[in-house]
């Protein structure tokens, strides 16, 4: 949020504050930046090289400012501000607390960066919104309107994949403030990398752009590096790769501080020259609709495949190895005898039954540890750990052709490996997938122990999250009636969360049912905090409640002093990024129900129309991947006139006392 200006100096002639003057004449401007920039065959070299540039319009200028006056804007930041972790569902970054925005500080704290202020002079000095309105082609660009904030990624920090797209933004960009004195290596990470899209048609015949799960260019980091390019509704898809912790046997004692300054270039506002009234509306119409529509949902992976448990189990996928299923709720010596096979016997007997279900009425959320027996759980692992030792190709392409796994599209939305029910495999996650879950027994035990009858339909999905790849961000339920969802973690690595909060390794058959509200453990605020030996590693799965649209404004304000990234919202819901805070936080943080990733852990939610969800992106440091399979229940609950009627009449008879 912006902080109120506390003091006012002298005006000058603008109306402005003298230490926030902006005007400077061509040569003042000039001779901040480096020389020979202007050069007209310089700046031809910049413009051939973006009209050239692939997968989409970007450019990258290096050295770009008077190196002298970069390393004083290095040295006031590192003197006079402290930065704070913040974590949402699509990043993890620490911001300045002072600095969200220049013209948001107060005189007295500007007194203490002359050099930032000379540098955001600069760059959105009239002669330089020249240069770079030449070079890129883009049209006209705002002096007035500025953009400039102050991120750092330390180890862990990342940004997921997004367009920018929002409101009046026409040109992002990013200056690097990396130690001028050790040069970044590659290897770290903390590059920019863009994403191709593929031109399809969507339900209308119209053409809509796809982005690919694969980014296509890399841009490593480099001190007073400018990386730059066209904000471009449904096609600039970006990110910024994860800050890799070092590996073992690396250097440890040196902190890896991918230190930028970014922001954008607005179109012109009223009163500038280029000023088009009514623009800034139509593309913030164009952006809000392009992605409230969903018009590329279609091309999404994985779709949607809700299966009726109203019909007859069909032929195949491994439905031999399944005794006859019995119609009715009730259980019988059959589907024991079944379920026996795949599930700890405790959660199958009647007490335990008893306990699930009223924890998951008071609650309505579930976590169950030691799920799946022993056995069989014992053949999952070894099965994912056997996975986990063979290397996984690159592209998303190779990933199918090598596993038969595909690749989750599109990255604005979700990336992960998955397996949908198939003919193909007999392994015991397909097993899962295409037996037990499936099953008239399961349904039966499902709906006895979170007291819904009637289970209509289910939707099974297994995933694999690679580390230092893939992540889902915060989505919104839309349905009318509230569903259950289940997600059974099977990551057999450790390191997910802090040891004292892990169970109590005991028998295996002894499970424990448990209901969970608490955050996940996360680092404190401070830019020093995830340890070499203990760093933060994500794959939580957080379920969080929707904000309403007062709330979701103040977080999109908050939104722009980070990164300002808009996804689609829930028609419920306009919550921007799901910010949650620390464990440690007093306040409420809007977390309904989470959960780590963990070995052989299931989870039953029953989710409510707007409650957004997602899995918090897997660090490269984690020991594994996240393995998991998830199911989207349909659910009917029905009317209950029984209990309707004595209702009113233990109210009527209130009124009767009253009286």
């Amino acid at each position: 949020m912006k902080r109120k200006t506390d003091q006012r100096g002298s005006l000058d002639g603008n109306g402005l504050p003298e230490s926030k003057k902006r005007a400077l004449s061509s040569e003042e401007a000039v001779a901040r930046f480096r020389d020979g920039l202007f050069d007209s065959a310089e700046q031809q070299k910049y413009t051939d090289s973006y009209a050239k540039s692939a997968p989409y319009l970007h450019g990258v200028i290096c050295p770009l400012i008077e190196p002298s006056l970069l390393r004083s804007v290095r040295d006031e930041i590192q003197e006079h501000l402290s930065f704070t972790e913040k974590e949402t569902d699509i990043y993890k970054i620490f911001q300045s607390g002072d600095l969200a925005n220049l013209d948001g500080l107060d005189d007295s704290s500007l007194s203490k960066l002359p050099a930032v202020l000379k540098l955001r002079d600069a760059m959105y000095s009239a002669r330089f919104r020249e240069y770079l309105s030449s070079v890129t082609g883009s049209g006209k660009l705002s002096g007035r309107k500025t953009d400039m904030a102050i991120n750092v990624y330390n180890e862990g920090c990342h940004l997921l994949c997004h367009d920018d797209v929002i409101g009046s933004r026409r040109l992002s960009y990013i200056l690097y403030l990396t130690d001028p004195d050790t040069p970044w290596q590659a290897e770290w990470g903390g590059a920019l990398r863009l994403y191709p899209t593929t031109t399809e048609k969507d339900a209308k015949g119209e053409d809509v752009k796809i982005p690919s799960p694969d980014y296509s260019l890399s841009i490593p980091p480099a001190f007073n590096q400018l990386s730059f390019f066209t904000v471009q509704p449904g096609e600039s898809f970006h990110d910024v790769e994860e800050v890799y912790h070092p590996r073992e046997g690396e250097d440890r004692s040196k902190k890896r501080v991918r230190m930028a300054i970014s922001g954008w270039f607005h179109i012109p506002q009223e009163g500038e020259d280029g000023y088009e009234e009514g623009l800034e509306e139509k593309l913030a119409e164009r952006s809000s609709l392009a992605q409230l529509q969903g018009r590329g949902d279609m091309y999404d992976l994985p779709q949607a495949q809700p299966v009726s448990w109203e019909e007859p189990e069909p032929e195949g996928k491994g439905k031999g190895k399944m005794e006859e299923q019995t119609e009715g709720a009730e259980f019988n010596e059959t589907d024991l005898n079944f379920l026996v096979q795949y599930i700890a016997p405790s959660y199958l007997t009647p007490d335990i039954a008893e306990e699930m279900s009223d924890a998951f009425s008071n609650e309505s959320s579930l976590s169950l540890e030691r799920f799946l027996s022993d056995k069989f759980a014992t053949r999952v692992r070894s099965f994912i750990e056997e996975q986990e030792k063979q290397a996984l190709a690159d592209s998303s392409a190779e990933i199918q052709a090598q596993t038969g796994w595909t690749v989750a599209r599109p990255p604005h939305k979700h990336r992960y490996m998955y397996q949908q029910s198939s003919d193909k495999s007999d392994d015991p996650i397909q097993e899962l997938l295409n037996v037990l879950l499936p099953s008239q027994a399961f349904r039966k035990w499902l709906g006895h122990i979170t007291g819904v009858d009637h289970l209509t339909s289910h939707n099974l999905l297994a995933r694999r999250f690679r580390r230092g790849a893939d992540y889902t961000l915060a989505s919104g339920y839309d349905g009318e009636a509230p569903r259950l969802e289940f997600t059974l973690c099977l990551t057999p690595t450790p390191g997910w969360e802090k040891q004292e909060e892990e169970e109590e390794e005991g028998d295996g058959e002894n499970g424990e049912a448990q209901s969970s509200d608490k955050a996940p453990s996360k680092p404190k605020d401070n830019a020093n905090t995830d340890s070499a030996e203990d760093p933060a590693v994500g794959g939580y799965e957080i379920y969080m409640a929707g904000d309403d649209d007062e709330e979701a404004d103040a977080d999109e304000e908050d939104g722009e002093n980070a990164d300002q990234v808009l996804r689609p919202k829930s028609k419920s819901s306009k919550a921007d990024p799901a910010i949650y805070r620390s464990a440690a936080a007093d306040e409420d943080d809007g977390i309904l129900f989470s959960t780590q990733a963990g070995w052989n852990r299931l989870s039953i939610v029953l989710r409510d129309s707007g409650t957004l969800k997602f899995v918090k992106y897997v660090s490269a440091a984690a020991q594994g991947d996240r393995w998991d399979i998830t199911g989207d229940i349909g659910v009917e609950f029905e009317d209950d006139d029984e209990d309707d009627e004595d209702d009113e009449d233990e109210n009527e008879g209130e009124d009767e006392d009253d009286e």
